[in-house]
């Protein structure tokens, strides 16, 4: 229903996360897939963040999963880069591999990973751009270079659950006033000085 009501609303595209809390098999979360993908004509990206959800979505449902026509991509947020290879040597190449995960984004995109779909970017878009556009052409070591003064800034968006940091930056740049509310908290004073440390050593 919900997938129904994004593309009759004019979505290019639907980001699907693995249902969380009833924590299905692996069989139930292909037929769950598979079931979206028949119901609506709109390209899916899968979405697997099983620190988040408690479900973990593996490289072989991927696989399964990647012979439905619409079903284009998978964000990646594991952070785990040799899995992530594993699997994006598996897949068929028009399948897309992006990451979810900023402190390991270089890291899969230079084993074919397509681009990073990033917390980090909310704050530093044109750095995080900048990383994907070299990385993507070939430049590793000036993809790195400038990943390098994006680092703290990726441990530091971290320090608490997303988003209450990457908010608090946002907050402090001037980019919003504010935008987190119950039950989420504010980011604790001790780590104000940590983020403001990021922001700086990324040019922000």
């Amino acid at each position: 229903y919900l997938t129904r009501s994004a593309a009759a609303a004019g979505a290019d595209y639907s980001l699907l996360v693995t249902p969380y809390y009833n924590r299905p098999t692996q069989e139930g979360l292909y037929q769950h897939f598979c079931e979206v993908a028949a119901a609506v004509d709109l390209p899916i990206i899968l979405y697997n963040v099983p620190g988040r959800t408690a479900v973990d979505l593996a490289n072989e449902t991927v696989l399964r999963l990647s012979e439905a026509d619409t079903i284009i991509a998978l964000k990646d947020a594991t952070g785990d880069v040799p899995r992530g290879a594993e699997l994006i040597a598996s897949l068929p190449d028009e399948f897309a591999v992006y990451s979810g995960d900023d402190a390991t984004a270089l890291g899969l995109m230079e084993v074919g990973g397509k681009g990073n779909v990033s917390v980090t970017a909310n704050v530093a878009a044109p750095q995080v751009a900048e990383v994907c556009r070299l990385a993507l052409t070939g430049d590793i070591a000036g993809a790195a270079a400038v990943n390098a003064q994006l680092a703290g800034l990726n441990q530091a968006l971290f320090s608490e659950p997303n988003p209450i940091p990457v908010k608090w930056a946002m907050a402090s740049v001037g980019m919003i006033q504010g935008g987190i509310r119950l039950p989420l908290l504010p980011l604790s004073a001790e780590r104000y000085e940590d983020v403001s440390a990021a922001l700086r050593q990324a040019g922000l």
